[in-house]
């Protein structure tokens, strides 16, 4: 079988397996259900946990691999995992570095990522990513970067994320993307979220439909989403066009 058959085969069944109702239906119940397991905190790259759904880190491996960028902007640091993954993808195309922001870098997690085999790959700033301070170091790292990704995944509130949209989505350029984490939870059961300022009408995903009407640079990337049909970031895969 040619690669162009076996490509077209595969839309076709990613097309047809987004009608599948029965099959969304699944997806969905099972989503909410693993939710209340913290499905999301059970996995690790390279020994540090990453707090990402396994579908979505292959999403996230094929746009690294395919775009080549020279810098990846993540706000959200978390225990580093997230940074080690995907330094070790630009370790394998053989440049770029990843840069995370994050307002409070644990000590303890500080430690294992400098101390990791890909640190050499990885540049951390504490502080808020809206900070003008921080976004002028941003700046100058960024110099003569060409190809620029841009992943979201800190504070989850629509303004914080609409901000972060705002003051982040010139670095990237045409064929470039800005991945935005956890637009799932305008989708979640009422009161999923207790403990925090954010759940439906105030999250990421109201912060992209937002961005999106006032700046015409981008376009959701549904194929992505829907042969994932398991992501954190329903409507969030966000190509430069």
């Amino acid at each position: 079988m040619k690669n162009t058959d076996f490509e077209k085969r595969n839309n076709k069944m990613i097309n047809l397996m987004n009608k599948d109702k029965k099959l969304l239906k699944l997806t969905k119940d099972w989503f909410d259900r693993a939710f209340g397991h913290e499905y999301s905190y059970h996995f690790s790259w390279l020994g540090r946990p990453i707090i990402q759904f396994p579908q979505d880190m292959i999403a996230i491996q094929e746009i690294i691999w395919r775009t080549k960028p020279d810098l990846i902007i993540e706000t959200g640091i978390a225990h580093g995992g997230s940074l080690i993954f995907s330094a070790s993808i630009l370790e394998l195309i053989g440049k770029g570095k990843v840069l995370g922001i994050d307002i409070d870098i644990r000590e303890h997690n500080k430690k294992e990522i400098e101390k990791h085999l890909l640190k050499k790959r990885i540049t951390m700033l504490e502080g808020s990513s809206l900070d003008e301070n921080i976004l002028k170091k941003v700046k100058k790292l960024a110099q003569n970067k060409t190809h620029i990704l841009l992943f979201l995944d800190s504070f989850h509130t629509h303004d914080h994320v609409l901000q972060e949209l705002e003051m982040y989505s010139p670095f990237v350029k045409k064929g470039g993307y800005i991945v935005v984490f956890d637009t799932l939870i305008e989708f979640m059961p009422k009161g999923s979220f207790q403990d925090r300022p954010w759940g439906k009408g105030n999250n990421p995903h109201t912060a992209v439909k937002k961005f999106l009407k006032q700046n015409k640079r981008f376009k959701i990337d549904k194929e992505i989403e829907k042969k994932l049909l398991i992501t954190s970031c329903p409507d969030g895969f966000l190509k430069c066009i």
